[in-house]
């Protein structure tokens, strides 16, 4: 498939990061279809204030968010393992996952009147069985296809997860001596569980959507109608594969300009890793005409990205409104699958496909282990491209070498 980023040149080449450093097109695309000096701001009215990942942020967590989940607040052991969790450093969207996910099994668990300490693996099986049971929040009607239920693959494995590190806690606790939840006393990304131990269902892995030639037109033309801080941030998430709260942190103290350098603070990131982006000239024009459009909101240092709606003008813009402009792009571009994550996708997918290197790329993207920046490998078909290149230049050659013999 023939990309049309493939004329740009490496204007944006970083050298310490490697001489194959290419800043590649699909924000190039962006720069040279967008005017920036033109367009109307639109006000995007947040749902919420600033998501902050602050240890106070964090240190609070039990005291308002456990007010959500009546029936976690309702069980002290819950309420303790929360507050060992959030003392721990976990991020603030993993808390409420395993939030979500430890309200429905104590939900379920008290309504089928058993004891939530000695809740045993048949009532695990049954809580399983109620969760295939589930409509989609979104219709009844909606049926997802790698789980041929209402709930995701995804989903299920993710509240599976939390309670079973929910019981890991009580074991260490003393109240049990086993995990009803099964597959060892620990998860496999800590290395403990046995291997080729079967869980309680099926995990799928998927390879991450990325947008192809026609639907990235869509999405470039749909930005057209956005104001200059939206494409900025759409330009920077790609250039530097952000995560959403990443983009939605970044900070003026951040940004060198001259380097044309992000960094990344640890407490921004979803695995507490810091780490440095570059980003490319493009993107370095959009930053300063938004410098401009920024100084009228505040002068003061702090939250690059700022609101500009009525109720909260000139605070740091949250993630959620950041989601909605989204959104709205992939509405107007008909591309429903676009979102948030995938232009980390679409930029990752580009480096494999530019022949960097595994840890290269694990490096950029700040994963923890390699066999998350593997999915990007595969997706980009560089190795199974060049596996069968060789494989059919031989397989072309003998062939022609018999029909030579043939005539001879």
């Amino acid at each position: 498939m023939k990309w049309p980023f493939s004329k740009w040149s490496s204007k944006g080449q970083v050298g310490s990061l490697g001489s194959d450093t290419t800043v590649r097109g699909v924000i190039t695309v962006i720069f040279s279809v967008l005017d920036i000096t033109k367009g109307p701001w639109r006000s995007h009215q947040p749902h919420a204030l600033f998501d902050v990942e602050s240890n106070m942020a964090k240190a609070n967590f039990v005291a308002f968010e456990v007010n959500r989940y009546p029936s976690v607040q309702s069980c002290k052991d819950a309420c303790t393992w929360f507050r060992i969790q959030t003392n721990l450093g976990l991020a603030h969207n993993t808390l409420q996952a395993y939030a979500r996910a430890l309200n429905d099994f104590l939900a379920f668990t008290t309504k089928s009147g058993a004891s939530i300490v000695a809740a045993n693996r048949e009532h695990i099986s049954a809580w399983v069985r109620d969760l295939l049971s589930r409509p989609n929040n979104r219709s009844s009607k909606v049926i997802l296809l790698d789980s041929g239920v209402g709930l995701s693959n995804a989903t299920l494995q993710q509240r599976i997860t939390a309670v079973r590190l929910f019981y890991d806690f009580l074991i260490e606790e003393g109240m049990r001596s086993t995990n009803p939840v099964g597959r060892g006393r620990y998860t496999a990304r800590k290395g403990f569980a046995p291997k080729g131990e079967r869980g309680l269902l099926p995990r799928f892995h998927k390879l991450p959507w990325i947008p192809n030639d026609a639907q990235w037109t869509a999405i470039v033309a749909a930005t057209l109608r956005e104001p200059l801080r939206n494409r900025l941030m759409l330009a920077l998430s790609y250039d530097c594969a952000l995560r959403r709260e990443e983009l939605c942190a970044i900070d003026t103290n951040d940004i060198d300009p001259s380097s044309r350098l992000i960094r990344i603070p640890a407490e921004n990131t979803k695995n507490r890793r810091e780490r440095v982006v570059p980003f490319s000239e493009g993107s370095a024009q959009l930053f300063a005409a938004y410098l401009k459009e920024r100084s009228g909101l505040s002068r003061e240092r702090g939250a690059l990205f700022l609101s500009r709606s009525r109720r909260n003008a000139g605070r740091p813009l949250s993630i959620w409104t950041w989601s909605k402009v989204v959104e709205g792009i992939s509405d107007r571009s008909g591309v429903l699958e676009f979102t948030t994550h995938t232009t980390r996708h679409l930029r990752l997918t580009d480096l494999a496909r530019a022949n960097w290197d595994l840890h290269g790329i694990a490096t950029f993207a700040g994963h923890r282990n390699v066999q998350t920046t593997l999915l990007y490998i595969h997706l980009s078909g560089r190795e199974l491209a060049a596996q069968l290149a060789a494989g059919m230049d031989q397989i072309h050659a003998w062939r022609l070498d018999l029909l030579g013999k043939d005539a001879r």
